[in-house]
């Protein structure tokens, strides 16, 4: 058994018949990736025997979320190349078999970044529909770079067809990925709040030159209209990033998350290095935390029109080699750590790039949270993801 990538959610809703439990996602690499939930009824305390769903599932990045019905949906990424779902309402007792929400086309993400697995976010609003994004190059001519998309479901079986976040023109250079989505909880319906974090690069085909952002964006009514993009931070150079056995790493995923009408997130930023023998690179949240556009301000609409890649069948060759690349090193049994140096706050900015890409606004310089440990000469590290690196 080789457990990875977990994910917990509770059930927050007084009203919900499972009031109070948590749920654990996670895959037994050690078994093909198969996809396995665990149950608390007290609060975290204890857990149940991890059990698998009705399909025996196989995929990895699942992300529970509750509804106040109680049923319980699982978006994940499957091994077929697809995001789906499995769901329960008998609080955790037993799992469906996975439905489709969409097929999966990635653009392979240029520096060798280690971000190339369209792993999914998932949220949910007040009423129960459900939200899931992840990166996905069906709108670009060739497949040139990745948008986030996102599809939504009231009962996880049925969902709507993938609309493109328009953070940028489709004709742009900008390659966007690993989404951090978030949904106000006490917004709902057409009126529900939308926040979206996640990395990107100006220029996709940027090869050996890659400077990594980080971006953030909004909307007001359920993703059917998005604001301007907002800079949180970068440029950065993937040479000041932790390097790991699969190439750079800021995390193979990002969280955002709402607390009083505002949205929150954390992100990994990397600084030249102090030496050639340490990193100077952290974990940032803004300042202050960020607000949702009014309708005034959201003026770009969403899209689920205009798909230039077909997207039916098991996914891009890219989705498989990156699965196979992950397969290789997670077999080759090596555990990697995290390693870095303190270091001072970035400097945030208005850039204008002319490659195609609406101007950014900026946001409040991020903070830094924790400095990461120093490390040795010529060790390796990494940065979240699987089990041999863990950050959430």
């Amino acid at each position: 058994m080789n457990l990875d990538k977990n994910w917990t959610a509770c059930d927050n809703h007084p009203a919900s018949p499972f009031y109070g439990h948590c749920y654990t996602e996670l895959d037994n690499f050690g078994d093909g990736d198969l996809e396995l939930m665990s149950t608390s009824t007290d609060g975290g305390l204890t857990w149940s025997t991890p059990i698998p769903t009705a399909g025996h599932d196989k995929g990895l990045g699942g992300q529970p979320v509750a509804l106040s019905n109680g049923t319980v949906v699982v978006p994940f990424f499957s091994l077929n190349g697809k995001i789906e779902a499995f769901t329960s309402t008998d609080g955790g007792a037993s799992w469906t078999k996975g439905v489709e929400i969409s097929s999966v086309r990635s653009h392979a993400i240029a520096g060798g970044l280690r971000a190339s697995l369209a792993l999914p976010s998932a949220e949910v609003d007040a009423a129960g529909r459900v939200y899931v994004a992840w990166q996905d190059c069906r709108f670009r001519r060739h497949c040139v770079a990745n948008d986030i998309v996102f599809s939504s479901s009231t009962d996880g079986v049925n969902w709507s067809a993938a609309a493109r976040v328009p953070i940028d023109p489709v004709t742009s250079t900008v390659d966007h990925f690993l989404p951090g989505l978030a949904v106000d909880p006490a917004t709902s319906g057409s009126s529900a709040h939308l926040a979206l974090t996640y990395y990107f690069y100006p220029n996709a085909a940027c090869g050996g030159a890659c400077r990594l952002e980080v971006g953030y964006i909004s909307s007001p009514d359920a993703g059917a209209h998005w604001s301007a993009a907002t800079q949180l931070a970068g440029p950065m150079a993937l040479s000041e990033i932790a390097a790991t056995s699969q190439g750079p790493m800021v995390g193979d995923y990002i969280s955002t998350s709402f607390s009083g009408g505002k949205a929150t997130t954390v992100f990994a930023v990397g600084h030249q290095q102090p030496t050639a023998t340490s990193f100077d690179e952290a974990m940032y949240a803004p300042t202050t935390p960020l607000g949702v556009a009014s309708a005034a301000e959201a003026t770009q609409p969403a899209t689920t029109t205009g798909v230039l890649v077909p997207v039916t069948g098991v996914g891009s060759g890219t989705t498989r080699q990156e699965l196979r690349r992950e397969w290789q090193t997670r077999r080759g049994g090596k555990r990697l750590t995290w390693s870095g140096a303190n270091h001072a706050v970035i400097t945030g900015g208005v850039r204008t790039d002319g490659e195609g890409r609406r101007p950014l606004t900026t946001a409040s310089k991020p903070v830094r949270l924790r400095a990461v440990r120093r490390s040795p000469a010529g060790a390796t590290v990494g940065v979240g993801g699987g089990g041999r690196h863990r950050s959430r």
